[in-house]
C-alpha cells in the first residue's frame, strides 16, 4: 500500500495513560483481558447471547494478527498501559482508512481494570488529537450500541457527535438493539485542546 498517516507508530504519553504502538506479544495481554471479562463481548457485539462465549482464536493466530496490526499501514494499533501499574489494560484503533476522504474508523477494548477512572477517556483523547492533528485525518467514525452509554458518554466527552441510529443493528437475549453512529470532523471545536 505505500506510506500513509498510519505507517508511522507513535507513542502517547498522558497523564493516565500511555499509548504504545501494538505488538505480536501484546496478544497474550488482550486474549487474557477479554477471557477474564465477559462484558468486553457483550458491549463490542460479538455475542448474541448473555450466556454466549466469543469464538475462541488460537493465541499463536492472535499474536500473528497482532504481529502484522503493528507494522500495517492501514491501521494504527496502540496499547493503553495504564501508569500507575505500568499494565497493558486495552487498546484503542484507528482502522477502515478512506484515503480518498482523509476518514478512518475507531475502535477501543479496554478490561475491568482499565475502567471506571478516567483511563479510557483520555485513551481516546490521545488518539483522536493525533488523528485529527498529526495524522491530517478530516473525519473518525464510531458505532457504539445502545445498551453502553457510558462509552457514548466518553465519546461525547471527546468531542464526537451523534449522527445517527441504526434500528435492531443487534439481535441480543431475544431483543433487538440499535447503534449510534457518531463521527468527530478535524474543524469541530476540540474539547481535549486546552482553552487559549
Amino acid at each position: 500500500m505505500g506510506s500513509t498517516p498510519f505507517s508511522e507508530k507513535p507513542t502517547l504519553c498522558g497523564t493516565l495513560v500511555t499509548l504504545r504502538p501494538i505488538q505480536a506479544a501484546d496478544a497474550d495481554a488482550i486474549d487474557a483481558l477479554i477471557r477474564a471479562d465477559d462484558e468486553i463481548a457483550r458491549l463490542t457485539g460479538s455475542v448474541h447471547s448473555s450466556a454466549e462465549k466469543p469464538d475462541e482464536v488460537p493465541i499463536e493466530r492472535l499474536r500473528q494478527i497482532y504481529g502484522e496490526w503493528a507494522v500495517a499501514d492501514d491501521r494504527l494499533v496502540l496499547a493503553v498501559i495504564d501508569n500507575s501499574s505500568g499494565t497493558l489494560v486495552g487498546e484503542v484503533v484507528l482502522n477502515d482508512w478512506d484515503h480518498g476522504n482523509r476518514a478512518c474508523g475507531f475502535r477501543t477494548l479496554l478490561g475491568a481494570a482499565g475502567r471506571g477512572r478516567g483511563l479510557g477517556t483520555e485513551a481516546t483523547r490521545l488518539i483522536v488529537e493525533h488523528g485529527l492533528t498529526t495524522m491530517g485525518l478530516h473525519r473518525i467514525t464510531l458505532e457504539v450500541y445502545d445498551f453502553n452509554p457510558r462509552a457514548r458518554h466518553v465519546y461525547e466527552k471527546v468531542g464526537f457527535v451523534h449522527e445517527g441510529i441504526g434500528r435492531q443493528a443487534l439481535r441480543f437475549d431475544d431483543g433487538w438493539v440499535d447503534v449510534h453512529y457518531m463521527a468527530v470532523l478535524g474543524t469541530d471545536a476540540r474539547p481535549w485542546s486546552p482553552p487559549a
